[in-house]
């Protein structure tokens, strides 16, 4: 079935294109104290919430919330909202940006007195502070550079002492890491850019967190509205949900391709301490989607939910054969099939969960793109993700273009869509594409 329709009949695609993702000016307080690079933006969540005729009598949930993006729009528009995000760094930034209510002159006079007793003990201190070794083994190579680190390092011990303001300050160093004191870049996925001798780390953390305390006053204006995020699996819903309980969703999974999510915040999580050694990385990968050949484990069993559907067999089989054919042998590489087949198992195991936290009648926004990145082999994401959905209940009311890219590798304009989807409230008898029991 197709559902295709566009989301902006009145913009041209080349102005969708450039224009559809940008943060808008008057979105960034709250936002903009620290995003995902390729966040899609609130005024996509403003769009839908006015769509579906959200009320503030209603809840909305954004089951993989990243940083915030739905849960703070709808707390800015009075709308109770609930947001489920596996990440620890990533939920720790979307809590940070639901907590409004620090005084925002003390925070700027805490932090003036803790940038002087940093900047001193730099000027002080001799040697160059580095991580412990396990933690430094999970950095991306050159991703920053001794001094900056080192500078990074004296702040953040004064940062440890338990105050008010604390987790805002930390926020705002987790920002000034990867946008002024790193060598990271992003163009648009996550590399290593010209390595930086120095950098002005506390000035750099100074100004994130003006920032902050510049959007505080007006964002104390408005209504309290109750906003939370649990720390979880997108997979696993009902150990945080009330059933009967969410209106309506908006959000955006991860796509199926060779993104290593864990990449994007890796350096900032292992410096606030979010990370510390292989073990905690590989447990936060093994609470994520499988949308990535980095984050598949041989005890994994999503791919059951898809066993019967037949184009996501097809693409499967395609991108092995595709493999054996160009001789592709690394391990990562052999797993690329299985790795498309567990995503959509993972989505499907996702959307038969969230049925039972959902109201009858409610609506539902999924951001997906189409990809090419497994081996040149095109996956239509939101078409698919549309099948899944279908026969565990819902109804598809639409698949809206949200905005094309190009695709690196072969040249194609790729689809990025809004799936939209109404929960009937009626459990179907059998979920045709698994032999497991729903």
């Amino acid at each position: 079935m197709q559902y295709f329709q566009p989301l902006i009949p009145n913009l041209n695609i080349e102005r969708r294109k450039s224009d559809a993702n940008q943060l808008r000016e008057e979105d960034r307080p709250a936002h903009d104290w620290y995003r995902f690079v390729l966040s899609f933006p609130p005024h996509l969540v403003q769009q839908y919430l006015e769509k579906f005729g959200i009320t503030p009598e209603q809840t909305v949930l954004d089951p993989f919330c990243g940083t915030g993006t739905t849960v703070v729009e709808c707390k800015k528009n009075g709308i109770p909202t609930v947001g489920v995000e596996a990440n620890r760094m990533a939920w720790f930034a979307g809590c940070v940006k639901l907590d409004w209510t620090p005084d925002p002159e003390a925070l700027l006079q805490h932090v003036q007195q803790i940038g002087a007793i940093a900047q001193a003990q730099i000027q002080q201190e001799r040697g160059l502070r580095t991580l412990p070794e396990e933690s430094q083994k999970l950095l991306l190579k050159n991703s920053i550079s001794p001094l900056p680190l080192h500078k990074t390092l004296i702040l953040l011990d004064q940062l440890q002492a338990s105050s008010p303001f604390s987790r805002h300050q930390q926020l705002a160093l987790a920002k000034a890491i990867v946008f002024s004191i790193s060598n990271i870049r992003f163009a648009p996925e996550v590399s290593i850019g010209k390595a930086k001798a120095d950098a002005p780390v506390v000035e750099a953390w100074l100004e994130a967190v003006r920032e902050i305390a510049n959007d505080l006053p007006n964002l104390q204006q408005l209504s309290p509205t109750p906003a939370t995020i649990h720390h979880a699996d997108s997979r696993q819903l009902l150990t945080v949900l009330k059933p009967a309980s969410i209106d309506a969703v908006i959000t955006s999974p991860p796509y199926p391709n060779e993104k290593d999510y864990t990449r994007t915040t890796r350096l900032e999580s292992v410096l606030l301490g979010f990370l510390k050694n292989k073990s905690d990385l590989q447990t936060l990968k093994r609470g994520l989607m499988r949308s990535n050949s980095r984050n598949v484990y041989t005890s994994d069993d999503d791919d059951q939910w898809v066993v019967h559907h037949p184009e996501i067999q097809r693409i499967a089989r395609e991108i092995d054969a595709r493999r054996l054919e160009q001789g592709k042998t690394s391990g990562f590489e052999r797993v690329y099939a299985q790795a498309t087949k567990l995503y959509f198992g993972g989505m499907a195991k996702h959307l038969a969960d969230l049925r039972h936290a959902l109201r009858p009648g409610a609506r539902l926004a999924y951001v997906v793109g189409d990809q090419a990145s497994y081996l040149r082999v095109m996956i239509r994401t939101g078409q698919l993700i549309a099948d899944l959905a279908e026969a565990l209940g819902y109804e598809v009311e639409a698949i809206d273009l949200f905005r094309t890219r190009l695709a690196t590798a072969t040249k194609e304009q790729l689809r990025e869509e809004v799936v939209l989807l109404r929960w009937t409230g009626k459990f179907p008898v059998k979920y045709r594409f698994s032999d497991k029991p729903l």
